[in-house]
């Protein structure tokens, strides 16, 4: 027994964190092959290495996985000091190859002198699809104002597909529940992020981030753009761009008459915050949100306004005016304060009356002994708790949005 225990301590030195082991980069100069600065590391990746997120069977394990930063070209290698075949009999170890050639697309590199080559021609390279928006970034490291462009691009855009199928592998390290889309179905819209650089005198492209959208049908002749998949990759995260992007889809759907409303496929906690404060942006100079306006309550002129004018729907819109309305209330005021609060909880206590319904339903239906269990689960008092911690949540999301507002 002692002797397999001392065989376990040895082979578990053979198991690598996949997170650690997964070296992504984005490359514009060959030095920056060398550039541990410019390495960074997936935040999940459970769905090519199961839940544990762990590759067995080697020591020192390095996943390289650089890309050219703007047509993402690729170079895929696998570096170790120690494999556990070599090591024990009988003990096979994972094949990591294969488990990356399932995301990746064919055609990559695998050495570096290829991968070189690849990166002289990216010159060549220019943005798909048709120019949307163009806006500049202050770089404090370069002193300098950085120029980006949004674009929108379909499959019918030459190299487009092939560029695609490379982009999305990085869903897999930062989308926590990421699936490829089917591409062939016409449906979907891409929205995509480029940085503008200089090379030896030339301007190039960087790929900043993307967005997807399904577009789906709405009887009897209206469109209901949903937004599937959103990435900024990490090197450019926290500057800006998710809001950038988001707000330049919003407006080129906005431009639309067929377009009923714009919704979102199981958005994220950041997803939402970033939607309330786009979604604040643009309507917080309609009329129908003037602090007078705001102070008499949720109307539908807010819903009718913001969903023809901006194809905001009608939830969105609510929580949009318990945002600009916190902006208009004096929270010092006893009299304003309680108001607010009272506005809000009335639409949080939802929830809460249907189980009080539900509760009705059962006294009528249940024998004692069931409306006893029943009655166990539906406590009034941590209901109340409840909804007054949701309150407190929502306040202090509500108001980093309005500090970003101020900001922007």
């Amino acid at each position: 027994m002692a002797g397999l225990t001392a065989m376990e301590k040895k082979l578990a030195e053979y198991k690598c964190n996949t997170n650690e082991a997964i070296q992504l980069k984005l490359v514009r100069f060959p030095e920056e092959l060398e550039d541990d600065n410019t390495t960074f590391n997936p935040e999940y990746s459970h769905q090519v290495f199961g839940d544990d997120e762990v590759a067995f069977g080697y020591k020192g394990l390095k996943i390289l996985l650089y890309y050219i930063a703007g047509n993402l070209s690729t170079l895929f290698r696998i570096e170790y000091t120690s494999k556990v075949n070599e090591k024990f009999d009988c003990v096979e170890a994972d094949d990591v190859e294969s488990k990356i050639r399932e995301i990746i697309p064919p055609g990559f590199c695998t050495n570096t002198d290829d991968f070189v080559s690849l990166l002289e021609k990216e010159v060549n390279f220019k943005p798909f699809g048709t120019l949307l928006h163009t806006y500049s970034v202050h770089n404090e490291e370069a002193g300098d104002d950085i120029t980006y462009q949004i674009h929108k691009a379909d499959m019918t855009c030459p190299g487009f597909r092939e560029y695609h199928e490379r982009l999305q592998t990085f869903l897999m390290w930062f989308i926590e529940t990421a699936s490829f889309i089917d591409v062939d179905d016409e449906r979907w819209n891409y929205f995509l992020v480029f940085e503008k650089y200089n090379k030896d005198g030339a301007t190039l492209f960087a790929t900043v981030g993307y967005m997807t959208v399904y577009n789906y049908y709405v009887y009897p002749d209206k469109t209901r753009p949903r937004v599937s998949q959103m990435l900024i990759l990490p090197p450019f995260q926290g500057e800006g761009h998710g809001a950038q992007l988001l707000e330049t889809v919003h407006r080129y759907y906005m431009s639309s008459p067929t377009v009923l409303d714009i919704t979102a496929e199981d958005p994220s906690e950041n997803y939402v915050k970033l939607r309330d404060f786009v979604l604040v942006k643009l309507c917080k100079d309609l009329l129908c949100f003037s602090p007078g306006r705001l102070m008499q309550g949720f109307s539908q002129e807010m819903v009718v306004e913001a969903q023809q004018k901006l194809k905001i729907n009608k939830q969105h819109t609510r929580r949009v005016y318990e945002i600009l309305r916190l902006r208009a209330t004096d929270m010092g005021d006893a009299e304003q304060s309680r108001s607010y609060r009272l506005d809000v909880k009335r639409r949080l206590i939802g929830p809460y009356k249907k189980k009080q319904r539900e509760l009705a339903k059962m006294r009528r239906c249940l024998r004692p002994e069931e409306l006893t269990n029943q009655l166990n689960q539906i406590d009034l008092n941590m209901q109340h708790e409840q909804l007054e911690e949701s309150f407190q949540q929502l306040v202090s999301d509500y108001r980093r949005v309005l500090e970003r507002l101020a900001q922007a």
